[in-house]
């Protein structure tokens, strides 16, 4: 197994639900699809800010409903956090989560996807800045007493990679039919399609930028 710590970005899938919940917090927001959602909602007056929290929240707890797990996430996990027969002393890696989601969908995914696995720290976007700032890959990365260039950051949006290339972290991005344009992009260090495709990978030791 590679000696590397594992940063997964919290996804609602399948894509079709987790795509309309954007577009449905962004009207709620009214605001167009080029905007930054969380970036509007802190150039608000601060009296306006609350309530404009609680309307992508309301947003998110519908959309959490619909969340079903990745395709090869039981497998991945399973993997990593379990020691490899050719060193069952061998501790297992550490995994975090960082998202720009509040954290009752995180919780909601955990507890019906990932009940026995064990991630720390969770940050959510009360942590700030948030992703694409790389911020939070090194404050896990100081939590976890690691170089953030011995992290791997798995995620799907440019956020995740942008944030992941900043910090120094390798980037793995989990390809759809949305995010073509980040398969070839500079932040992407690999691209897979299903998560379980991590699995050889890290068995062979994963290398990222040198």
């Amino acid at each position: 197994m590679s000696d590397h710590a594992v940063l997964y970005t919290h996804h609602q899938a399948p894509l079709a639900p987790s795509m309309l919940a954007f577009t449905q917090m962004r009207d709620a927001l009214s605001i167009d699809a080029k905007t930054d959602i969380l970036e509007h909602i802190y150039s608000l007056p601060p009296s306006e800010q609350p309530a404009a929290h609680e309307a992508i929240r309301a947003v998110e707890r519908s959309a959490m409903l619909l969340q079903t797990p990745q395709p090869g996430l039981q497998t991945l996990f399973t993997y990593l956090t379990a020691p490899p027969p050719s060193n069952p002393h061998h501790p297992p890696l550490p995994l975090g989560i960082l998202t720009r989601n509040h954290l009752p969908p995180v919780t909601h995914l955990l507890n019906n996807h990932l009940p026995t696995t064990a991630f720390h720290p969770i940050l959510t976007r009360d942590f700030l800045p948030a992703k694409p700032d790389p911020a939070g890959i090194i404050h896990i990365a100081g939590q976890w007493g690691v170089d953030p260039r011995d992290v791997i950051m798995v995620g799907d949006s440019m956020d995740d990679m942008r944030a992941g290339y900043m910090a120094g972290a390798a980037t793995v991005l989990l390809g759809n039919s949305v995010n073509g344009e980040l398969w070839e992009h500079e932040y992407t260090d690999l691209v897979v399609t299903r998560l379980d495709e991590l699995v050889g990978i890290l068995e062979e030791g994963f290398v990222g930028r040198g």
